[in-house]
């Protein structure tokens, strides 16, 4: 079934990546039914805390913001599946120019300095041919106007991919790993942070200890994706 749905994209690309419905000319990757069923993350304090709080006891986070509910099965599982496995890059694109604007206006970034995303390892690079989160911190780069640095932080390490592993899996690996290349840049700066989804936070926590070598450091950090505590 899914090796037929494949073949109907490649002749039908211009199809709802949720329903297949085709696109009206207006309608981009999602149509208007399926935009206005998005699980979109309200901009609230108590919100705001319960995101944060993934981090609690574990990194001096300054703000965490993401733009998505993140379910098994769900509308956005589907559409961050499009973006790392079937070669849809312009679809972070497109989640970044909606989610920047949202940041825009709330202006919980306005004093970062640059936006960094989680780097991949450079054979998982290759084998995909692109990092997942990179087009989507290119448009948030475009909107809020923080320029994005991509090279400062690499992993070191390679694992399997976090959505394929159980919860307990991911809570207790410890071995991805993380260096930086240039430890005076973001000397005395604010850095947001940038992934597709929140699940533990371990990869993220790990990228975050690496940062934190860094003297006078502020970290940030925004999502695609939150996955919420069970």
């Amino acid at each position: 079934m899914r090796f037929l749905k494949d073949i109907f994209y490649l002749f039908y690309p211009n199809l709802c990546i949720n329903c297949t419905t085709i696109l009206l000319q207006n309608e981009q990757y999602l149509c208007v039914g399926c935009v206005s069923g998005l699980p979109l993350i309200d901009d609230d304090e108590h919100t705001n805390v319960t995101l944060k709080s993934v981090f609690y006891g574990k990194l001096p986070v300054k703000n965490v913001r993401s733009f998505l509910y993140y379910q098994k099965h769900g509308i956005t599982q589907k559409i961050i599946h499009q973006l790392k496995y079937k070669n849809q890059p312009e679809i972070g694109s497109y989640l970044g120019k909606w989610f920047g604007n949202s940041l825009k206006e709330s202006e919980v970034f306005k004093d970062v300095d640059y936006i960094v995303p989680v780097p991949l390892h450079a054979k998982k690079l290759k084998k995909r041919g692109y990092n997942q989160v990179t087009s989507f911190g290119e448009s948030l780069s475009e909107v809020l106007k923080i320029k994005y640095k991509p090279a400062i932080l690499l992993r070191t390490s390679i694992t399997k991919t976090q959505t394929l592993k159980q919860r307990f899996e991911r809570f207790t690996n410890s071995k991805t790993k993380f260096k930086l290349t240039d430890k005076e840049l973001f000397k005395n700066k604010h850095i947001l942070l940038i992934d597709d989804v929140i699940t533990t936070g371990a990869t993220l926590e790990a990228c975050c200890n690496e940062l934190l070598k860094i003297d006078g450091i502020a970290i940030s950090i925004a999502t695609m994706a939150y996955t919420p505590r069970v």
